[in-house]
This record gives C-alpha cells, structure tokens and sequence, in this order.
C-alpha cells in the first residue's frame, strides 16, 4: 500500500506540467514584475527591485503551504470533483483578463467554480472533461476554499510585505506624495483526490488506483493566488501585515461554516458566500481607511522622509528604513531634497546621518564612502512635481 501511494505521489506531481495554471502563473508574475520596472522607473529613472523579483516569490512559500494542504485533504479524504479542478482554472484565466490581480483570490476563483457547479448540476449537462454534474453541492469545494483563504493570509502575512514597491501619485490637493504597493502573484500546488474514473476517459493512460470500493486520481493542482494593495496612510509592513491578519480570520470564519456542510448542505452554500461576500468587505474596508486618512510619505518640515531604499545601496547597508526621517546630514539641518544633497556633497569621503526612526527615536548613522557607491546613498524620497519623472533621487 505504501508503495503504491508513492507512486501514485510521483505520477500526481508529474501531472502538475499539464495544468495551464502552472504555465499562465509564471507569465502573470514576469508581467508584473515588468511593468512595476517600468512605473519605478518612470518615477524615479532607477528600479528598486529588478524584473525578476515577482517570480522568485511565486513558488517558495506556496510550496510548503501547498504540502501542508496537501496532507490535510488526502488525510482527511477531501475528494474535489474534476470539474471543479477544470472550472477553477478557468475562472483563474477568465478574471485575470481584467487585470484586476487581486481577483485570483480563492473566495473569487473557488467560489465562482462552486456556483457554477450548482448551476451546470440543475442544467444536467454532459460536457467534455466534465461529465454529467449530479451532485448539487459540494462542501468538499468549500472547505478547500477555507483552507486556501487561510493560505492567502498566511502568504500575505509572511510574503506580501517583503520588496514593496515605491511609488509617486499626486493627492486630491494636487500634491506630489509617495505610496508603496505590492503586486504579487503566488502558486499553491496542492493534492487532489479526484473521485472516479473520469480522467481515464479521455486519457487511457491516466493511472487510478481505489480504496475499498472506490476508485480514485491523485493530481496536483496549481492554484493561483493574487494580491494587490495599495499603502499610504501607515507604514507598508504594518498594513500588510493586518490585512494578512483579517484574511486568516475570515479563512477560520469560512471553516467554521463549511465543516457543517457535510450534515447541512446549506451551510456550504453559506461557506462560499460568507468568502466572496468577505473578501470583498476587507478590500473596500482597507481602501476606505488607506483614502480617508492622511498621506504617511509626504513633505516634513523637520526632515526628508525616506520613501524607498536600493538593495545593496550605502543607504541599505547604513540600514535605513522605509519611514523614517532624515533630520541631518553631516551636522546640516535638512528639511527638502536639494539641502539633503548639498549637505551630503560637502564631505564625499563620509556621510553623518541624524534620524529620526519609525518609533520616533532618534539615532545616528555614519559610513565611509567609496568609489563606485551611489553617489545619492540610493534613498528614493517624494520628489518635488517639476522633477517628477526627470530625476534620480
């Protein structure tokens, strides 16, 4: 028996190569990381992260969450029906043509492919792939929609904040302020018990193997996760961070729900409902408060706030942070970019920093400079309007 579910784990992942979700992901998270290249260096003529940072976030963390799925539903017995695998990558691919990222979350992709099973199920239609779709309800779908809303804030909490993104928008007064955003795009690869012998219909190859009197498919499914958030009021790891927070409650809420649908198969109906209806709550929630209150990165009077650092830059390794207040340089009071850089040129062998922390602390910073050094210690600040999109900062 052991052996035989190792090899049915080798065959499973090896189907992982057939699924398009595995090759659309890749291209969406390029994508990403292309255009984000394009606007950083539109707004500050350097790149904070290169194009290929939005990839190598895409497997790391999704494949350990993914293992641990993966135990869970087969342990559990979790069986998905193959037309649920099939309807999740088609709406993974329909809403991503709305360049809304944010919609490959699981309460939008699963909860989409779980109405539509109810619906195709009333229809009694026999599809290629699909089959004749008797059971109306499915709350095996809702509870991988839970478990996979808890990987979504997990990913968040513990991905989502890493390499945000710098980025200069103008407020409603017309001011030039700074923002960060992050465009991420994750695969969760995770087994499925497929009940049946539906694969082997179209593919007399696809092997099955049963347990007592049912036959089942073990495959690997990539599932696509999304996130898009926009930060401007508050420091961006803080606010990641709780929105990562409330998406892993919302997954125990849809849990919670979905485990009683297997004695009242309403309750499943309600599962999906409470994600859609929930995840959309925690987005408008999230922008409502990030648009009602004031701007974090803007113009200081008592300093020049730091909005951007460049990895491997003097200004990374002096470790300086996003957020913080530079008061002074080299014993110069310094309130704009251009009293930043005029007191920085007055000694190019070595720099003093005063500032003034995230917890209002003040602290000094000094390194020696070299050769070769980014002559602008590769701090991106808010630029004045005149030299938005002209300027390296």
């Amino acid at each position: 028996m052991a052996q035989d579910w190792f090899i049915e784990l080798l065959k499973g992942t090896g189907r992982l190569l057939l699924h398009p979700v595995f090759y659309y992901s890749i291209f969406l998270a390029a994508v990403l990381g292309v255009s984000r290249v394009k606007r950083e260096r539109k707004n500050f003529t350097v790149r904070a992260k290169d194009a290929y940072f939005e990839l190598r976030q895409l497997f790391p963390i999704g494949l350990l969450i993914g293992l641990i799925i993966s135990i869970i539903t087969v342990a559990a017995g979790l069986t998905i029906p193959f037309a649920a695998i099939i309807l999740i990558a088609a709406f993974t691919l329909l809403l991503s043509l709305t360049t809304q990222i944010r919609l490959l979350a699981p309460a939008y992709t699963i909860g989409a492919a779980f109405f539509a099973l109810i619906f195709l199920s009333d229809q009694n239609i026999d599809l290629p792939l699909l089959g004749t779709i008797d059971d109306k309800i499915y709350p095996s779908i809702a509870i991988l929609l839970a478990l996979l809303t808890i990987a979504e804030g997990i990913l968040i909490l513990l991905n989502g904040k890493k390499g945000t993104s710098p980025k200069l928008i103008k407020s409603k007064r017309g001011q030039m302020v700074g923002v960060h955003e992050v465009k991420r795009v994750w695969l969760v690869p995770a087994f499925m018990l497929i009940p049946g012998n539906v694969l082997t219909l179209p593919f007399d190859w696809w092997p099955v193997f049963t347990l007592g009197d049912n036959t089942y498919s073990l495959i690997l499914v990539p599932f696509a996760i999304g996130m898009h958030q926009q930060v401007q009021g508050m420091l961006p790891t803080e606010a990641i961070q709780q929105q990562g927070s409330r998406v892993i409650g919302l997954g125990v809420l849809i849990s919670m729900i979905a485990a009683t649908g297997y004695w009242y198969p309403i309750a499943s109906i309600a599962a999906v409902a409470v994600a859609i209806i929930g995840r959309e709550a925690l987005t408008f929630a999230q922008r409502m408060k990030e648009e009602s209150g004031p701007f974090y990165f803007s113009k200081k009077n008592h300093g020049v706030m730091i909005l951007g650092i460049l990895p491997g830059s003097p200004a990374d390794k002096m470790a300086l942070a996003v957020g913080e207040l530079v008061t002074k340089v080299n014993g110069a009071n310094v309130h704009d970019e251009k009293a930043f850089y005029e007191a920085l040129s007055r000694n190019r062998a070595h720099c003093k920093l005063e500032v003034l922390d995230t917890n209002g602390q003040i602290r000094f910073v000094q390194r020696a400079l070299y050769e070769g050094d980014h002559h602008e210690l590769g701090i991106l600040f808010v630029q004045d309007e005149k030299k938005w999109d002209s300027a390296v900062v």
